[in-house]
């Protein structure tokens, strides 16, 4: 059950990004940010790790900085294979909306946890 209310907030947090950031563009909750979601949550669940290892040195050097680029980079590889979702650009409409959906989810992960 917690996993469905977490892919519920983070679609509605999407939706949210997509309406502060212009060129980020999700057409509805179902099935575009639904599915959205469920896709960044498997990539950000399974490569994300492999990826933080892998650029260590580089994130120990930006101060990690590096791993925004890296969420940036899952939500513009996702917004190519989601019919409903799509990013203009990667800079800064990809960059600017990790850093909203980063705060968003920040946010929705210290209420779930209570």
């Amino acid at each position: 059950m917690k996993i469905i209310i977490r892919l519920a907030l983070n679609a509605g947090a999407l939706l949210v990004v997509a309406y502060l950031v212009p060129g980020f563009l999700v057409d509805n909750f179902w099935p575009a940010a639904i599915v959205t979601a469920l896709i960044l949550g498997i990539a950000n669940a399974v490569l994300k790790p492999i990826l933080v290892i892998l650029t260590l040195p580089v994130t120990i050097v930006t101060l990690g900085l590096s791993t925004l680029v890296i969420n940036a980079g899952f939500l513009w590889l996702t917004a190519e294979f989601v019919p409903g979702f799509s990013i203009d650009s990667f800079w800064p409409t990809a960059i600017i909306g990790a850093v909203i959906l980063w705060v968003i989810s920040w946010f929705t992960n210290a209420i779930t946890r209570k």
